[in-house]
């Protein structure tokens, strides 16, 4: 090989390491609401404008949270409050039989906010529910919609599956502490949970408004009462420096054009 190609070869390595060490890996774990309306669409502008690559996984706040709490990433995503977060993650350790020691260093991160609507399929007449009927539906206390001015179609419940943020959120904000019906399907990531109540004339469930919004799916918010709940990111004491950079630049100005 000639010296003009050795010393042209070594150039582009040396670009190749470059580019490499200057794009700086963060992984995140948790909510899949922050996943589509956070950190899906600020992936690009924030490798852009700080060198940090991203790499998100969506098992829900409370594996998302577990993760952190494992060493397996630096940053968990939290669909809800601090207090509502450990409680997810509680949810998640139970469900998986494994113990679990909560750092007493967690530190919250805000970033955005939504509310919690219920949906239903997009053939359902109603338009408004109060937040007792809501419960009455959630708990299986209702079992067909006719008993609350709808259709004579049984109801059918989807709910997210235990340790997501959403989860805890409606058991605390709609069902007072209490628990889903008996008969309610646990569905794993609010996507998964929109295609099935779209196909399901008797379906109910609620989610993050913004999610679907984003959607195509064919449900339709039913108004009456919501849950709003704060969206941020969770660090084991002081975020990293490669973590830092990335909440920072979700909190900026130019970040928060990102959040959807």
């Amino acid at each position: 090989m000639s010296t003009r190609k050795i010393v042209g070869l070594a150039a582009l390595c040396a670009a190749v390491f470059a580019i490499a060490a200057h794009a700086q890996l963060v992984e995140v774990s948790g909510a899949t609401t922050l996943q589509r309306r956070v950190l899906e669409p600020g992936a690009d502008p924030l490798k852009a404008a700080t060198g940090i690559q991203l790499k998100v996984y969506g098992p829900g706040t409370g594996k998302g949270m577990l993760a952190l709490f494992d060493g397996k990433v630096p940053v968990a995503a939290a669909g809800e409050s601090l207090e509502d977060a450990v409680a997810s993650a509680k949810a998640a350790a139970a469900e998986a039989g494994r113990p679990l020691t909560v750092p007493a260093n967690l530190v919250y991160h805000q970033v955005a906010s939504d509310n919690i609507v219920v949906a239903v399929h997009g053939s359902n007449p109603l338009k408004t529910l109060t937040r007792q009927q809501i419960k009455d539906l959630l708990s299986g206390k209702v079992k067909n919609w006719k008993e609350v001015g709808g259709a004579d179609v049984p109801v059918k419940v989807y709910a997210p599956a235990p340790g997501q943020a959403v989860r805890a959120a409606v058991q605390k904000g709609f069902l007072d502490g209490g628990e889903y019906a008996p008969g309610a399907v646990d569905i794993r990531t609010a996507l998964e949970q929109l295609r099935v109540i779209a196909g399901d004339a008797g379906s109910i469930g609620a989610m993050s408004e913004p999610v679907i919004k984003a959607s195509t799916e064919k449900v339709h918010v039913v108004g009456g009462a919501s849950i709003p709940r704060p969206l941020g990111f969770v660090t084991v004491g002081a975020p990293s420096p490669d973590a830092r950079k990335m909440i920072d630049w979700f909190r900026s100005a130019d970040g928060q054009k990102h959040i959807r």
